[in-house]
């Protein structure tokens, strides 16, 4: 007997494959068999399956995991090809940790607020589009991120800087307890606005707008929305560390079009193009690379570290996501990143099937630079060309708890609801001893481009 897990899994559309080079923007059929061939050489780092889920091999960090995670479910979602997605509800299902919210014991070592959020943008992502949830003994993917929610708004810190998150979370990461960071407040307002989206809980619209009020108040967003990447709360985030990253401002430039179109307010909207403005300065590295996107504080000196070579696949994912919730910046969207998804392409001419991505979209082909965040970032520049054909994010009265059986949620442990208060403890953010630290960030006491390792 078949199933229905195994017949909704099984609903595939037929994609051919294609090489990048024959990306044809406009063309349907292109545009899938590339994102197609894309989507193999990005999942091809991950060693999971259909019932087993495996972490990412050295170098690449848990969050990447959940990053990947989130890049395949857009893919899924724009080209109608279902193919992982059981993979994919195989790995988020294996990572809920014992309290359901993605806090896991074995990754105390190397997960902060930022990682946290990653992994919530993928379970939102579930939720938003209805996906499969077939084990009845964990909660539904809304729950899921409502629980994730509560996990960091419980980390609110109010000892300094007038509040705000720290990046880490764990005494095992010493020097992020220091620091509060732009992607983990940007994780947490983006999060609180789908949350707002997707349920209609006053509470959750609350906590966005005052996120991003102390975003903007503390220097992190200025007034022509860029993003910094964060300060030192040891001087009460007086000096703010002026590097800037593509995907710490496409967190915030999604969490403002969520924003706009949950709430219809004008604000929103003006701040929404406002960012989409911003993004400019990540692309154009030369008179010749117009409208090509680069991670400018490290690609043009070879200074990108593991993590960075991922970046500009999430400004790109947030860029496209953008225009399904304020469809009035579409124009300026497709503008830069159309350019950019054709030499992201013709990046993708390496290896021994003349399909491996490189790093720099702006050297007119493959460089030799090769990983898992190089295929990530030509995969979501592409696949997003297909926005246009996507239905958006389910809302409110929209999203279900969709089960293998009728009687699968009644089942479900009980879930931690939307009831933070607006001064959480800053006692709640724990210390753990014992575990090895994180040398990713070792030295960030620093404030500036030794944060990140960039001199």
């Amino acid at each position: 007997m078949v199933s229905f897990y195994d017949t909704v899994y099984n609903t595939v559309a037929a994609i051919t494959a294609l090489s990048p080079k024959d990306l044809r923007i406009g063309n349907t059929a292109s545009v899938q068999g590339v994102a197609k061939t894309l989507a193999a050489g990005a999942m091809s780092y991950y060693y999971g399956n259909a019932t087993t889920f495996v972490d990412l091999p050295t170098p690449y960090y848990w969050w990447e995991c959940g990053a990947l995670i989130g890049a395949m479910l857009d893919y899924s979602h724009y080209t109608n090809d279902s193919s992982y997605d059981k993979t994919l509800t195989t790995a988020l299902l294996a990572q809920v940790g014992p309290d359901f919210d993605f806090m896991l014991p074995s990754h105390y070592g190397d997960e902060g607020n930022d990682d946290q959020a990653f992994w919530g943008f993928a379970i939102l992502a579930a939720a938003e589009r209805n996906l499969l949830q077939p084990n009845a003994t964990v909660p539904s993917w809304l729950q899921l991120g409502e629980n994730i929610w509560n996990s960091l708004t419980g980390r609110w810190n109010t000892t300094n800087c007038g509040g705000g998150l720290l990046w880490q979370i764990f005494a095992s990461n010493p020097n992020g307890l220091n620091y509060k960071n732009s992607v983990s407040n940007g994780g947490l307002f983006q999060i609180s606005a789908r949350l707002y989206r997707a349920t209609n809980n006053q509470t959750y619209l609350d906590w966005a707008e005052k996120v991003y009020d102390w975003s903007v108040g503390v220097g992190f967003v200025d007034s022509s929305f860029n993003v910094y990447d964060g300060a030192s709360a040891e001087d009460n985030c007086a000096e703010i560390n002026p590097l800037t990253f593509s995907y710490s401002l496409g967190i915030y430039l999604y969490g403002a079009a969520v924003m706009a179109n949950a709430t219809g307010n004008s604000t929103w909207v003006d701040r929404t193009a406002g960012f989409v403005r911003a993004t400019e300065s990540f692309f154009s590295p030369f008179d010749n690379a117009t409208n090509i996107m680069y991670e400018h504080a490290c690609e043009e000196y070879g200074t990108c570290n593991t993590d960075m070579l991922s970046f500009k696949g999430y400004l790109s994912r947030f860029m496209w996501a953008a225009t399904l919730m304020v469809p009035d910046v579409l124009s300026e969207v497709e503008a830069l990143l159309h350019p950019s998804a054709t030499a992201a392409a013709n990046a993708c001419s390496g290896g021994l099937k003349g399909t491996t991505c490189g790093q720099k979209w702006y050297v007119g082909g493959f460089d030799n630079h090769v990983g898992l965040g190089q295929e990530m970032c030509a995969l979501e520049t592409v696949h997003g060309l297909l926005v246009g054909q996507a239905a958006p994010p389910l809302s409110a009265g929209e999203i279900e708890d969709v089960r293998t059986t009728a009687t699968a949620t009644s089942t479900l442990p009980a879930s931690t609801t939307a009831s933070a208060t607006s001064t959480p403890s800053a006692s709640k953010n724990a210390a753990m001893g014992g575990v090895m630290p994180d040398q990713r960030w070792a030295g960030l006491g620093v404030i500036g481009a030794l944060a990140w390792g960039l001199v």
